[in-house]
């Protein structure tokens, strides 16, 4: 059965830190494109940061450049997203995705282009 479980978030203060983890079974992330998006409430789900099959490819939101790391661990099969400097406008649900790997095709930075197959994890900043 293929799923990913996500968990991480909480309640934290402007300018603090969280880590969240993505932990994927029934399939291995070493094959996969693997993103996280973030969906805050009344809005369209958006990426935030995406990492390529080989670990050796990342891709940020604008937004988050610079505070936000994405990382794996193919041990575990888990990513991560390291979110520090957080802003009450990261406030969202955060959910990652996966997409087989595909010969040729560049790290997609779309939340479209990934299949989502967890419950995602609330982040809540305060301000």
């Amino acid at each position: 059965q293929v799923q990913v479980v996500e968990s991480g978030g909480g309640l934290v203060q402007a300018g603090g830190s969280l880590r969240l983890s993505c932990v994927a079974s029934g399939f291995p992330i070493s094959d996969y494109y693997m993103a996280w998006v973030r969906q805050a409430p009344g809005k369209e789900r958006k990426f935030v940061a995406a990492i390529d099959w080989s670990g050796d490819v990342t891709s940020y939101e604008d937004s988050v450049k610079g505070r936000f790391t994405i990382s794996r661990e193919i041990g575990k099969n888990t990513i991560y997203l390291q979110m520090n400097s957080l802003k009450p406008e990261d406030t969202a649900v955060y959910d990652c995705g996966a997409l087989i790997r595909w010969r040729g095709l560049e790290l997609p930075t779309r939340a479209d282009s990934y299949a989502y197959w967890g419950q995602g994890t609330q982040v809540t900043v305060s301000s």
